[in-house]
């Protein structure tokens, strides 16, 4: 994405028709891309660098997007976020007010989310 820094780009999405359309969207740009149906197996996998950045979907079954979010704040370094949901954009800043998202992916997939995450790359 033009930095020159390694980025990983984590999708977490249970929704696995958006979370490969997000994905292919993203690997044309040359990243690293992991995707994650829960929290719970993104959070196994162990936590992701500063220079990274977390695609959380606001509605995950079990762990949901918000405590997602909120485990990912008590890093010490914690990595860009940008929130997706098919949630209206007041209702999606109400769930994620304070917890420093750098953007939001409104549902359905469209070209328009490759511009956030660069965004929150950036």
């Amino acid at each position: 994405m033009g930095s020159g820094v390694e980025v990983t780009i984590f999708i977490v999405e249970d929704d696995s028709a958006v979370a490969d359309a997000l994905s292919a969207l993203v690997a044309d740009e040359g990243v690293s891309v992991r995707v994650f149906p829960t929290a719970e197996s993104f959070m196994a996998a162990g936590p992701p660098g500063s220079g990274d950045v977390v695609v959380v979907d606001l509605g995950l079954p079990g762990m949901t997007g918000r405590e997602t979010l909120r485990w990912l704040r008590r890093l010490g370094d914690p990595p860009r976020t940008v929130v997706i949901s098919g949630k209206s954009e007041r209702e999606i800043q109400r769930e994620t007010e304070g917890l420093g998202i750098s953007g939001i992916l409104r549902k359905p997939p469209s070209l328009d989310w490759l511009l956030a995450i660069r965004a929150g790359v950036v």
